[in-house]
C-alpha cells in the first residue's frame, strides 16, 4: 500500500498540467506570426524600401497583437503570467509602437538587444547581492534544484544573454532587414534551446532528477 506521502506526491503529478507546447506557443508564436506577416506583405523587388517599411508596419501590428493574445493564453492554461512574459510584453508594445509612429524598423530590431540587456543586468545585480533573480523572473521552482543550482543557472544566463544582445547590436547595423529576421527567428530561437539544454547536466549536479530536469527546461526556457 502507497504511504500518504506517495499518494500526494502521485496525485501532485498527476494535476500538473502538460504545458510544454502551450509555453512554446506563448514564447516564440507571436514572434513567427511577425515573420509569417512581414513576409506575406514584403514586396516582390529588394530595392523598394517604401514597401519593405510598410511591410514592417504591418507585421510589427501583429507582433504586437500576438503578443496580447499570448500573454491571455498564458493567464488562461497556465494560471500566471511570470515577470518576464510581463517585462517582455512591455517591452514589445513600447519598441513595438515606437516602430509604427516613426515608421522606422530599426525600433522592433532594437527591441531584443534592450530585452537581452534587462535581463542581464537584473541577473548580474541579483547575483552581487547572492539572489538567483532567473528563479523570480520565471516564478518557476525546478523540484529539486538547490540554492547554489540556481545562483550557477541565473549567472550562465546572464552571460548568455548579454551575448544575445552584443549579438543582435552587430546584426542590426550590419546586415539588411530580411539578414536581421532570419537570424532573430532561425538563429537565435535554436541557440537558446541549445543553451537551455547544455544547462542539463549542471542542474542534474544540484539536485534535480534527469526526467524533472528536461521537463522543467523545456517548460521554462528564458526568453525575449
Amino acid at each position: 500500500m502507497e504511504s500518504p506521502k506517495a499518494q500526494q506526491d502521485r496525485a501532485t503529478t498527476a494535476e500538473k498540467p502538460k504545458s510544454s507546447w502551450i509555453n512554446l506557443v506563448v514564447d516564440f508564436g507571436p514572434l513567427l506570426v511577425f515573420f509569417l506577416t512581414y513576409r506575406h506583405f514584403s514586396p516582390e523587388e529588394s530595392g523598394d524600401a517604401i514597401g519593405t517599411v510598410s511591410a514592417v508596419i504591418k507585421g510589427t501590428i501583429a507582433f504586437m497583437a500576438a503578443t496580447v493574445v499570448a500573454l491571455g493564453v498564458s493567464k488562461w492554461r497556465l494560471g500566471k503570467v511570470s515577470p518576464m512574459l510581463w517585462l517582455t510584453t512591455t517591452l514589445i508594445l513600447g519598441f513595438g509602437t515606437l516602430t509604427v509612429i516613426f515608421r522606422e524598423a530599426i525600433w522592433i530590431q532594437l527591441k531584443p538587444t534592450a530585452v537581452y540587456l534587462m535581463f542581464s543586468v537584473v541577473l548580474f545585480i541579483g547575483l552581487m547581492k547572492g539572489k538567483p533573480m532567473l528563479k523570480y523572473l520565471l516564478q518557476s521552482a525546478f523540484e529539486g534544484l538547490n540554492e547554489e543550482g540556481w545562483i550557477k543557472l541565473s549567472r550562465n544566463w546572464a552571460w548568455f544573454f548579454l551575448v544575445l544582445a552584443i549579438a543582435n547590436t552587430v546584426l542590426v547595423y550590419t546586415v539588411s532587414f530580411d539578414a536581421w529576421l532570419q537570424a532573430k527567428l532561425w538563429g537565435f530561437t535554436v541557440a537558446s534551446f541549445l543553451f537551455t539544454f547544455s544547462q542539463l547536466p549542471m542542474v542534474l549536479k544540484h539536485g534535480m532528477g534527469e526526467t524533472e530536469a528536461r521537463e522543467d527546461l523545456l517548460d521554462n526556457p528564458p526568453h525575449d
